[in-house]
């Protein structure tokens, strides 16, 4: 099974781009982020043309997540236990949630397509709401792996850390000033692999950003963030067998600012040997 997480930053803006690149590259899963629209708006005719099948989470013109996959999808969840909602001067516990999070069961693997807040600012109200979402899916990751510990895991998406300094290359981006490298977001991102997950491409593609600001010749600057990944459990890195960094969808016309990034699954297929024997 080969499987992307994107943030198209505007589905209906990318379509053609997004859906080209799904068949070109034999993606049998795509995960999603910042989609922008509402499930009534979203473009399904392009992704069920190209034989995918689509369940999308999202509530207004911002955020928004969804899945497209050639594979039958199971137990579609959206939002996570625990997860914590924002609206901006709210003080209570339950602000209303924002559309982050969407999941399934897809040949016994349970995947996420996951928009981890901004943050903003290092004062922001939205860097607070960051900080909870963040611990929120720490807890969901432990919780679940305590039940399941064999279960094929994976976090994928657009999660606003650059989790070490080799993943910033932005000038822009600087410790103590913004947000996406100030010690708090990069414990918590810790926090997840502590919880036990593990960063699968990392291993097979150590270099390489993920995201270039449209602003100030970035891309052809190279100067980029790593902050789009798949966090996987063990019962999901043991089955990893190849994965790349799309650079080259950060080119051409009307790119997203973030690029695919691509994991290749070796599934077992049930060995006939092992099925019983029927006799007539």
């Amino acid at each position: 099974m080969r499987i992307a997480t994107w943030n198209v930053n505007s589905v209906r803006a990318r379509v053609e781009r997004v859906v080209a690149f799904a068949e070109r590259a034999g993606i049998d899963v795509l995960l999603m982020q910042e989609i922008k629209c509402k499930p009534e708006q979203f473009p399904f005719a392009p992704f069920e043309d190209a034989g995918y099948a689509v369940e999308v989470h999202g509530l207004n013109q911002w955020n928004g997540v969804a899945i497209a996959s050639r594979l039958p999808m199971e137990d579609v969840e959206r939002s996570f236990p625990g997860m914590p909602g924002f609206k901006k001067g709210y003080d209570g516990d339950d602000a209303p949630l924002e559309a982050r999070a969407i999941s399934a069961l897809i040949d016994g693997v349970r995947l996420w397509s996951l928009y981890v807040p901004n943050g903003r600012a290092l004062d922001d109200p939205h860097y607070a709401y960051k900080l909870t979402f963040l611990e929120a899916l720490r807890q969901y990751v432990v919780d679940t792996l305590a039940a399941d510990p064999d279960l094929p895991l994976a976090l994928t998406g657009d999660f606003n850390i650059a989790p070490t300094d080799a993943d910033n290359g932005d000038p822009s981006i600087v410790e103590g000033v913004t947000t996406h490298v100030s010690p708090a977001e990069r414990a918590a991102f810790q926090a997840l692999l502590d919880a036990g997950l593990s960063d699968v491409v990392r291993p097979i593609v150590p270099e390489g950003f993920t995201f270039w600001d449209y602003k100030q010749l970035r891309f052809p600057r190279d100067e980029g963030l790593r902050i789009d990944f798949i966090l996987g459990s063990a019962g999901f890195a043991d089955v990893v067998e190849g994965a790349s960094i799309e650079r080259d969808e950060r080119k051409g016309e009307g790119p997203s600012d973030h690029v695919p990034v691509v994991v290749d699954l070796s599934l077992e297929e049930e060995d006939e040997d092992d099925l019983p024997m029927i006799f007539g």
